[in-house]
């Protein structure tokens, strides 16, 4: 057994050592820890929705002792994964020279002090849930139930890093809210106030979407790219707009696909179920699929079930 141990680690080395040495990540800075990103985020919604989760007997007496906790926790548990990603990406490797932990400083704080823009963002994004979903009964149920709600709210914190400079630790946070939302949206994409996804499974949105305020989706919509330029090397062309642009109060039902960074969807239209776009629209559209040739003929009747006890068998 020994013998055979020995024989699939060495192996595995050879593997390690043969394969390209651009896919690995040995002797070099430590990465964010994804599972300590994971609990930020469930100790971010704290603040952010207080009351809801974390301490279900928060009240007005003690809430300023529970968030001063909470805040000083973020800080101390998110700086180091900050530091770890400037540190990884920073062109000076491993010097010390300190200019990376005065930025994770500055960073952290500067999440920390926008919480209640955040707040104020996320307040419209429930409202919004509320008057477009005849099945809320109240904003307790689209706090607690509705997974589009959670993953705005994770896209929200991961876009003010995004927008901070940051790649993967807004990455590990949009792609943790996808895993259990079914909702896909880039930490880059750039979304207005008082956004709705009902049901949200499938919903996929880009890295380069620009959508405005009240807009809202129904589950398997994608803002995507029609397609990927590439250089004359035939490397593809990263951070170029490949992603549509949706203008305020547009709704687009279910299933519709929007591809293309020079798509444009008037303000005030209406997309309809399984629609493909690639092309704008004017303000004030209605875009539906023409007929579907659908038919309905008559079949037999299913035979009558046998009588209850009966086996069938002679």
């Amino acid at each position: 057994m020994k013998k055979s141990f020995k024989k699939i680690v060495d192996g595995i080395l050879k593997s390690i050592n043969d394969d390209n040495k651009e896919v690995q990540h040995f002797d070099s800075s430590p990465l964010p820890d994804k599972q300590k990103i994971y609990e930020l985020i469930q100790d971010i919604f704290i603040i952010l929705f207080p009351g809801y989760f974390g301490h279900s007997e928060m009240s007005f007496d003690t809430i300023d002792m529970r968030i001063g906790y909470r805040v000083a926790r973020i800080y101390e548990d998110l700086r180091p994964q900050v530091l770890r990603e400037l540190i990884h990406g920073c062109q000076r490797g491993g010097e010390s020279c300190g200019q990376c932990a005065r930025a994770a400083d500055m960073l952290v704080l500067g999440f920390l002090e926008n919480i209640p823009a955040l707040r104020s963002s996320l307040d419209l994004d429930v409202k919004a849930a509320f008057v477009n979903d005849p099945a809320a009964v109240n904003f307790d149920e689209i706090i607690f139930s509705y997974p589009g709600l959670e993953a705005v709210s994770v896209y929200r914190v991961a876009h003010y890093f995004y927008s901070s400079g940051l790649r993967l630790i807004p990455r590990i946070m949009t792609e943790w809210a996808h895993s259990r939302t079914g909702v896909d949206i880039h930490p880059g994409a750039c979304i207005g106030k008082g956004f709705f996804i009902d049901h949200g499974t499938g919903v996929v949105i880009g890295e380069t979407t620009v959508i405005g305020d009240n807009v809202t989706l129904y589950q398997g919509v994608t803002l995507g790219a029609l397609n990927f330029p590439r250089d004359k090397q035939g490397q593809v062309i990263r951070r170029i707009r490949r992603h549509p642009t949706i203008e305020n109060s547009v709704v687009i039902y279910a299933g519709a696909t929007i591809l293309g960074g020079e798509t444009v969807i008037g303000e005030n239209s209406v997309i309809g179920g399984n629609v493909w776009l690639t092309e704008s629209v004017p303000a004030n559209s209605r875009v539906l699929l023409g007929n579907s040739d659908l038919r309905i003929s008559s079949r037999k009747p299913l035979a009558k079930q046998q009588k209850a006890g009966s086996s069938g068998h002679k």
